[in-house]
């Protein structure tokens, strides 16, 4: 791939996150949601994973916030005020604490969490218990210097001395200030009653107010400021762990914010998530999400540092909030398996800093459990992810004429039917070996190793050969020797490759019957059922004019798949195909019937790993004989060979009295029956 296009995405996107650090850290007025935010450095950060090459000396993932303002005094920070990386659902917090165990190998791991609140960092320098510093984050490198405002803020201890003999020479505190709830409102509605411009939000509030030159509007703002750290202290607190060192400073007179816990575990660390998102509302101040520490100061800092943020701590961020837009139009979609899927097309809305104009609905369950219709106003959300979702349906906001949407009876590709069998959340179209959109995967489903097997015809050729439209279904494949003109075009097949290629067509002609079965691509039908299904019908026409009760009676064919196999044979696109690939020569011996066969019909299974053969060649031997050899172990069994670390299935025929061969009774047992 060209440099060009990855490094102009990380440029544009270094701009971007540029102009909204310097107008967030730096002007107090955002133009964006933190949630849009998150999603640009997201996109910029999963971008220089990927091509790390590429990634640019100016990349904001490397520093934090933006340049102090010239009106302050820029202060260089003793120890750089990172920030925090970020995670948006449970998945994400488990790879967080999956990194942390393996470098805390045996180790016991707590975490502090806590309140991520939705203010300004600061830091404070005390010495000797005085306050003589007041310093914001800047760019991480250097803030600027608000120590006269600071002083103004009324829970903010100026003087340790009068709450503890203990205080050491240096303290650095961290923490953030903002505007509690109740302060905001009274703000906002003194400033509507003066006519005055309102602030958005308690953030742009509080960072607004410790930006004024004059520290007399400082001291009238309602600002609070809650301690989550400590930088420096000397002489050394002597604590041991993060949620110790928090309480140590409320004896200073030091507030932390309003809630806080220590867990055992990642699983009590998400039922916090879940308890502080229902209490958010009755909170005093602005969240927006929770910050996750590992507890033991000493593991901290064997954990260390990456360039912009501790190993140690994460931000467990809310989802964002939904953004309203209005569904225009609803279209199903076929996968390359024929899956139907319904997409919903909306009139483009921002989410997360991307624009989102089409959600997929997944299936008409969904779309009844939602009950979205065509010009329905609905909220889109992404939550972090990267595939947006329908949140919710506003019906009060429906027109008065509207209708449900159905499954479509006809798949919208190739006009075969589309089944959706009782029970089934998916509904597929049944043209399988027709439909346009299933092509690809039909064809290289149908030359793969275990069904017809044509060496050489890859993924790559396929698709050229669709290009040139000498593949419309699995049948051209027996018509290509009549275009070897146009094969020798294809890039890197030459005449030598071509021969190879046709050759291996023709050997393919001669093959088995359940391999034949397989290739077909039936809709439940693997290996183990077509070689039931061989067994049974003992040719391909009894097969094809079986009906369902005759079909669920051969093992392994439940009721769906039934009801798959006699769908795909009722459908007149399929039935051409196969009539033209038997016209192309296509031949296979009658298989044996099984029913003299010394294993017909016993379920066997096949577990860990064999020294002698491999699980496939050992499956054969035991088919061969009759068996059916299932992937999972159930009282029906009637054997289990189990070779190196057989795991699971084997506990489970010990707990079921099953029998078990290892691998040497098992070549034992299919030597007698050569004999």
């Amino acid at each position: 791939m060209s440099s060009e296009p990855i490094v102009l995405q990380m440029k544009n996107l270094i701009q971007s996150i540029s102009k909204h650090n310097h107008a967030y850290y730096v002007m107090d007025d955002p133009l964006i949601t933190d949630a849009e935010y998150d999603q640009i450095f997201f996109r910029l950060k999963q971008l220089e994973e990927l091509h790390p090459e590429f990634a640019q000396k100016d990349s904001p993932t490397r520093k934090v916030g933006g340049e102090p303002l010239k009106k302050f005094q820029s202060i260089k920070h003793t120890v750089p005020m990172l920030s925090l990386g970020n995670v948006f659902h449970f998945d994400e917090l488990k790879s967080f604490d999956q990194r942390i165990t393996e470098r805390l190998p045996n180790q016991k791991i707590q975490y502090d969490v806590e309140l991520k609140l939705d203010g300004l960092a600061i830091s404070l320098w005390y010495e000797h218990g005085v306050l003589v510093r007041g310093v914001t984050r800047g760019d991480g490198e250097n803030g600027e210097d608000i120590t006269q405002n600071v002083k103004t803020i009324r829970n903010l201890p100026i003087d340790l001395n009068i709450y503890a003999d203990n205080v050491p020479d240096l303290l650095e505190v961290r923490g953030e200030v903002l505007m509690p709830k109740a302060g905001f409102e009274m703000i906002n509605r003194r400033s509507i009653e003066l006519g005055e411009k309102t602030f958005a939000n308690p953030r742009n509030a509080a960072a607004g107010s410790l930006r004024q030159l004059d520290p007399k509007i400082a001291s009238s703002r309602p600002l609070a400021f809650y301690a989550y750290g400590i930088a420096q202290c000397n002489p050394a607190h002597g604590l041991d762990s993060m949620s110790e060192s928090l309480y140590w400073l409320r004896q200073f007179g030091f507030e932390i914010a309003e809630r806080q816990w220590l867990v055992n575990s990642i699983q009590e660390v998400e039922e916090c998530y879940q308890y502080i998102m229902s209490i958010r509302p009755d909170l005093l101040v602005e969240i927006d999400g929770m910050v996750i520490k590992v507890d033991s100061l000493e593991q901290q800092k064997t954990l260390g540092f990456l360039s912009r943020e501790p190993r140690w701590a994460t931000a467990y961020k809310f989802p964002a909030q939904a953004a309203l837009t209005t569904v225009e139009n609803i279209e199903w979609q076929v996968g390359r398996t024929g899956t139907i899927t319904p997409v919903a097309r909306l009139k483009p809305v921002s989410v997360g800093g991307v624009t989102v104009s089409n959600v997929t609905l997944h299936n008409i369950g969904e779309i009844h459990r939602l009950d979205v219709r065509i010009q329905d106003t609905v909220s889109v959300f992404r939550a972090g992810e990267v595939i947006p979702k329908i949140e919710k349906v506003w019906h009060e906001y429906r027109p008065e004429i509207t209708q449900m949407v159905q499954l479509p009876t006809h798949c919208p590709e190739c006009e075969s039917p589309v089944v959706m069998p009782e029970g089934e959340a998916l509904a597929r179209c049944t043209g399988g070996l027709y439909c346009s959109a299933q092509r690809i995967e039909a064809i290289r489903h149908f030359v793969s190793r275990k069904a017809i097997d044509i060496d050489g015809l890859g993924d790559r050729w396929a698709e050229s050969l669709l290009k040139l439209n000498l593949l419309d279904n699995v049948s051209d494949i027996y018509h290509l020797h009549e275009h070897q003109d146009k094969l020798l075009t294809i890039d890197k097949m030459g005449e030598k490759s071509v021969q190879n290629l046709l050759a291996a067509i023709e050997a393919s002609k001669q093959t088995q019957l359940h391999r034949f079965i397989y290739a077909l691509g039936i809709r439940g039908v693997g290996e183990t059922t077509a070689k039931m299904l061989s067994n049974q019908f003992l040719s391909l026409e009894a097969l094809m004019s079986a009906n369902l009760e005759e079909l669920k009676k051969t093992p392994d064919v439940g009721d769906i798949t039934a009801e798959w196999i006699y769908d795909f044979f009722r459908a007149s696109h399929n039935l051409e195909i196969i009539a033209r690939l038997i016209a192309s020569g296509i031949v296979w011996e009658a298989p044996q019937a099984s029913s003299n066969l010394p294993l017909n019909g016993e379920s066997w299974v096949v577990t860990g790993t064999l020294s002698t053969m491999s699980r496939d060649e050992a499956t054969q031997q035991l088919q061969s004989l009759g068996a059916r050899v299932s992937g999972s172990v159930s009282a029906k069994t009637k054997c289990v060979v189990a070779g190196e670390k057989a795991g699971s299935k084997l506990d489970k025929a010990q707990q079921l009295n099953i029998p078990v061969l290892n691998e040497d009774q098992f070549i034992q047992l299919m030597n007698s029956y050569r004999n």
